[in-house]
This record gives structure tokens, sequence and C-alpha cells, in this order.
């Protein structure tokens, strides 16, 4: 039946694009500032949870919602002993900088479907949806009970997700469709260690503010500092020098009286592959701490600008590790903050290997501080310690053999830095929906998913749910 689960899924492909086009225009952004008890995570993720929630209604599902934080699709027999979970996410991530089409008006352009949230996760999720409605409208026995779950704090703290499978369950198995193809089935451990500080200062020049980053797993692509000096046209002499010698970002400065807005731009990608990127922040205080500041405004400085400074394995401060399974350390400086008179900090999240624990990187982290600096360690939602399902397990070798069918071609077991819904299950991975060869795009400006790539991994993601369910 391998040709014929393609086949099917292309008499879906004007119905998916049509529902998947509704959910990208919904800007499900976590918002703290608007939430409110109905809504706890703000209004945009609640508006996403409850139109798929109408969408699976439609469609003949059984239906549940939990404290509109996670809703699901279930299939198959309800007294099943076991289940098979899929989980995705609605909620996306800031649109960040840098973006040349309206990231919440979804448009296709050469093939390509350009919002946020396209390939991370509500276009994966919805090709999942479609792919259990396709079960659904074929009739197909299922041993097991499938549930297709889906969360709206994924890029945050992955509020909810523990509590719901405390009370719906833990399914027997799973896979998360936020990754790539042909699997993963190990991800590096997930910290953020969070250094703090007062502003103070007493250099030649003043350090009004420094911002830097939205979110701990995004790499910044602007930063932006105010200087307060009474010679500008030295500082803005001395930024252009910088850059003349630096060709990895870029730069400007504006004057106004006394202050100096020093802004610089660097390259936006995932923080769970800091190297490809270019750390807008880092630079910037790079360039900064060889100026005259003091106090405080110069440790924060030399500490984001030379030991975090282009380092995303964190050999400098001492965190640098490998395993053989898991492979580097990697570290990405994801939001960066001063204040004048105000309390600072720096987010360095670090996704590590077997081989090292969040309390040795927090403690190498707190003996490169600077006096009257502390670091404290933060989980990035779920606890993210180390995880692996071996790849012998009959899922990953199930999955993988589903990849083989479908595409004709080789498939392994993978480990990542990345962390995805996979993670809650003791048997869950990673699987799709990203093909190899496709440009990755998650949490950068023109974010897109391959149209065509929607059927394609509609039809594994159908076959593999149905060979998981009757296994």
């Amino acid at each position: 039946m391998v040709k014929q689960w393609h086949a099917e899924a292309l008499k879906y492909e004007d119905d998916l694009l049509t529902d998947l086009k509704e959910m990208l225009a919904i800007k499900s952004v976590r918002d703290d500032d608007a939430a409110t008890t109905d809504a706890p995570l703000g209004p945009g993720p609640k508006e996403a949870l409850l139109k798929f929630e109408e969408f699976a209604k439609r469609d003949g599902f059984r239906v549940g919602n939990y404290k509109n934080l996670v809703a699901y699709a279930e299939l198959g027999p309800e007294d099943a002993e076991e289940t098979v979970a899929i989980i995705g996410h609605l909620d996306v991530m800031p649109e960040g900088d840098g973006w040349t089409k309206d990231p919440w008006t979804p448009v296709i352009e050469d093939g390509r479907l350009y919002a946020r949230g396209s390939s991370d996760d509500k276009g994966p999720t919805f090709t999942a949806y479609y792919a259990l409605k396709m079960i659904k409208d074929l009739g197909l026995k299922l041993n097991r009970k499938l549930v297709l779950v889906v969360g709206i704090d994924e890029e945050s703290d992955w509020t909810g997700m523990d509590e719901f499978f405390a009370e719906y369950g833990e399914p027997t198995m799973g896979f998360s469709p936020d990754a790539e193809f042909p699997i993963i089935n190990g991800e590096k451990g997930n910290v953020s260690i969070v250094t703090r500080f007062a502003g103070t200062q007493d250099g030649a020049l003043k350090l009004v503010s420094f911002t830097a980053g939205q979110r701990p797993n995004m790499v910044p692509g602007v930063a932006k500092a105010v200087v307060e000096t009474v010679d500008a046209d030295a500082l803005v002499a001395a930024m252009n020098n910088y850059l003349a010698t630096e060709s990895r970002v870029k730069g400007e400065a504006d004057v106004v009286d006394n202050q100096v807005t020093v802004t610089f731009y660097g390259k936006q990608v995932h923080g769970a592959m800091p190297e490809t990127g270019e750390n807008a922040g880092t630079y910037l205080a790079n360039f900064l701490q060889e100026q005259d500041f003091g106090g405080n405004a110069q440790g924060f400085l030399t500490f984001l600008g030379a030991q975090l400074h282009d380092d995303t394995v964190a050999a400098k401060i001492g965190a640098k590790t490998h395993d053989d399974l898991m492979h580097d350390l990697s570290m990405n400086v994801g939001i960066q903050r001063f204040v004048d008179g105000e309390d600072g900090f720096v987010n360095a999240n670090f996704r590590y290997p077997q081989n090292t624990t969040a309390q040795e990187i927090e403690d190498h982290v707190a003996a490169s501080l600077p006096a009257g600096f502390e670091a404290t360690a933060k989980a990035e939602g779920h606890a993210q310690v180390p995880h692996y399902v071996p790849g012998d397990d009959p899922l990953v070798q199930t999955l993988l053999q589903v990849y083989r069918d479908q595409t004709g071609l080789p498939a392994a077991e993978q480990v990542i830095g990345g962390g995805t819904f996979g993670r809650l299950l003791k048997r869950g991975v990673a699987f799709g929906a990203m093909f190899e060869g496709v440009p990755d795009t998650m949490h950068q400006a023109d974010e897109f998913y391959p149209v065509a790539d929607l059927t394609r991994a509609m039809a594994i993601f159908g076959q593999a749910m149905y060979e998981l369910a009757n296994v």
C-alpha cells in the first residue's frame, strides 16, 4: 500500500492548505502580559487551540481540551490498552527581524508556503492531522488508539504538557512531527543559565542600555546599545574601524546630542544550531568592551563580548564537552539586557550531551563571572535531561522502514540539539517533517515549507500511524 498512501494524500492537498493557512494567520505567540485565567498564555495561543478543536469536531474526531493549554483528537478503539501519540504544537516564535513578507499572511511563492509557523510547527502538525483524517476516512482498522495532541507553549516552558499526560495517561509510544526526517531518536539536554547583575558603571562612557535577543532559543539577529559620550565622533569612528575588519556583521550609528545609538545586524537562526548564525549581541559587546566603560557595564560587556563571543561550544568558559552519541555541547547567548541603574541579565542556553549535567554547566558559568555577578540554572520548559530511545526499539525501526518505503532513501538514527515534545514519552522520538536538502528556516525570517512536501509527509505519517497502531 506504499504508493496508495501518497495517492490518497494528494486528494487532501487543497483542504489541508485551506485549513493550514487559516491557522498560520493566527499570531499564536505567547503573551504573558495579556494572559487571563481563560487564556493562560495569551489570546493568540488560545485562539489557535480553539481553531484546532473546531476543525477536529468538524471532522468527527473525539476531541478534548485541557485548561486551554492542550487539545487532542482521538481515533481508534476508546478501550484500547495501548495508545500511539503524535504530539505537535501550535505556538510560534515572535517574527523577529528581516522578513520580506508579512509573517502572518500566508503566501505561496515558487512552491513554498511562507509564514511564521509554516515549518515550526503548524505545517507539520496539520500534515499529521490530515494523515489522521485520511486514516479515519479510509475506515482502516486500528488495534491501538491514535491520539494527536497539540500544545501551545513548546517554544517556551511546555506549560501544561506534563500535567495533561499525568491526567490522560502516558501513551505507549509516539512521535513529534517537529524536526526532520528520517528520525530523531536522541535529543541533548537543555538548560538556560541566567546571569544577573546590577546596572552600575563609573567609566568615561556611559552605557545607557543594551538590548539583544527575544527568546533563549533564537540567535539574536539585531542588537542595539545606547551610549552617552562626550566624543560621539570618536565612538562612531571606532565602530567603523571595527566593522571594516569584521565582515560577519553589519552596523550603523545614530547620533543625537551626546548619545550614540549603535545597532549591529547579524544572522538570526534557531538556537539549537547557533554555529549557523551570527550573534549580533555578542559582536556588539565585543566592540564596546574595548571602549572606556566601568563598573558592571564593563563587566557585562567583557563577559558577553569576550568570554561568550564567537564560541558556540563554550570552550572559553570551560564547559566544552563531547560524547560519541550526542556529540558537542552547544551554547546560544539568546537574551542580553543592560539598563543603567537597573538589574540586567544574560540568558545563555545550552544543549548538552550525556557526559555532563546542568549543574556542571552552571558551575562553569559561575566561575567565569565578574565579581558581583550571579548565575542560576533555569530549565527551559520540560526538565530536559538528555533523551534517547535505542535504535533497535521497534518504534524506531518501524519509522525508519516507513521512511525507506515512502522515499526509497537510506535512513539511520540520529541525535540533535533541538528539543521536541517527543521527549515527553519514554518511547518518544521526533519524526519529520523537514526533508533532507530543504533549507531549515525555523525561527528565521521568511520561514517556509515546500507545498509538495506537505503531501509527501502526510503519506509518511499516514503509513507510520497505521503501522504503529497495528504492530
